[in-house]
């Protein structure tokens, strides 16, 4: 079986310039999109992710700030930092790098974002209108993802979908956006029994567990579409990244399959990009 590659980074490098034509619209009207990061601690990934989205968001024409505060920063003052930015008006989006230190409490610091500035999706309100099915901002790899399915003419509706991993960023999130698209959704977790057997059940396979190469061409249904959301850094010194599915074995048994780095890694930053001028665009509309 021929085995198409999703090419994640062409998919978002046409999506960056359709956004270049909304965010143009907004500056006409007097508004410049604005996206603050806030950075915690010296962890080596966040700091190289969160220097991606600020190229990003140069290259769409955004406005763009980051706060770096040191590993030693209180949880006081983190929510102070997402207060202020909570009351500017240059501000639209505000995107926390997780993980934060230890002692921060990530849920407090998340609850503490102001709803329509939310461009990551995990505050629990909006949290709670994904479940109910009037999402206000969707979390951004589950939101890369769905934008594949549409682009590459994957439709989810009547399949069986399995998510293996059942995190509040993935596995969550992308089981409702999967059942609102009338598939049929099967989330599985590190107490699921027999996973093979429950993996060559599905159509669609979402891995999202955080383990190399984990899901061997054996657990794949031949024709199924594989997204591997997993990014891991390989134990060989020279710092190459494996997905969570073991992409040469499943290699010509699935129909579709995205590549670690180059696939969803791109979708994710461009659906916060298009999260952030969503949120720019509902300010517009209230004034």
């Amino acid at each position: 079986m021929d085995t198409r590659i999703i090419d994640g980074t062409g998919l978002a490098r046409a999506l960056r310039n359709e956004l270049r034509g909304r965010v143009e619209a907004l500056k006409s009207a007097g508004v410049v999109p604005g996206l603050a990061v806030v950075l915690a601690g010296d962890d080596p990934a966040s700091r190289v992710y969160v220097r991606n989205k600020g190229c990003a968001c140069t290259e769409v024409g955004l406005y763009s700030e980051q706060h770096d505060l040191p590993a030693s920063v209180t949880e006081v003052e983190v929510l102070e930092q997402v207060r202020m930015l909570n009351a500017d008006p240059r501000i639209h989006g505000i995107m926390v790098q997780l993980p934060l230190p230890a002692h921060v409490s990530g849920e407090q610091v998340l609850r503490a974002i102001a709803p329509d500035k939310d461009v990551d999706g995990f505050h629990p309100l909006n949290v709670g209108l994904l479940a109910t099915g009037h999402p206000a901002f969707v979390p951004c790899t589950p939101a890369g993802v769905m934008k594949m399915f549409d682009l590459e003419g994957i439709d989810p509706e009547g399949r069986h979908a399995v998510i293996v991993g059942r995190s509040n960023i993935v596995g969550k999130p992308m089981a409702m956006l999967l059942l609102q698209r009338n598939a049929t959704v099967t989330i599985c977790h590190s107490k699921t029994r027999d996973l093979g057997a429950v993996t060559r059940r599905a159509d669609i396979l979402v891995a999202a567990i955080g383990r190399a190469r984990f899901l061997t061409g054996d657990m794949v249904k031949p024709g199924a579409v594989v997204i591997d959301v997993g990014i891991n850094r390989l134990p060989d010194g020279q710092g190459k990244l494996a997905g969570d599915v073991d992409f040469q074995g499943v290699l010509g048994r699935a129909s579709h399959l995205t590549p670690v780095p180059g696939g969803v890694g791109p979708m994710t930053i461009a659906m916060l990009l298009e999260n952030t001028v969503l949120a720019a665009e509902r300010t517009l509309k209230k004034t």
